[in-house]
């Protein structure tokens, strides 16, 4: 899985915070490594100096063998909680990508097991 950290104006620490994010993300999203090809994350202070609530923004974007990227965003008031809050709705959002992905109609559903039973009697 390669990661890419791109940050905006007003972000410190960028190399720091870079090393941190890319460790982040690969403890998080080591389960769907085989499925993901790619991460990007865009890290942006949207007012710059002037300061606010929710100014931090988080973008990540995976990408996905074969599938749409998939990208989720977080506004909050500091880049670890725009980062934390993305990354979590990042893994939700893989879970249910990559659960339509797998085969399930090769499992029995409880349906039919009903039905057989009521049948065989």
């Amino acid at each position: 899985m390669q990661i890419q950290v791109n940050t905006g104006n007003g972000i410190e620490n960028k190399e720091s915070l870079e090393r941190w994010a890319d460790a982040e993300l690969r403890q998080h999203l080591h389960r769907f490594a085989e499925e993901v090809t790619r991460v990007e994350v865009h890290l942006s202070d949207e007012n710059a100096a002037r300061g606010g609530q929710a100014d931090k923004r988080c973008t990540l974007e995976a990408r996905l063998a074969g599938h749409a990227p998939i990208a989720t965003t977080q506004d909050a008031a500091t880049q670890d909680e725009a980062f934390r809050g993305a990354l979590s709705k990042l893994k939700h959002a893989l879970d249910s990508a990559i659960g339509k992905r797998t085969d399930h109609r090769d499992r029995t559903s409880i349906r039919t097991v009903g039905a057989d039973a009521g049948l065989a009697d």
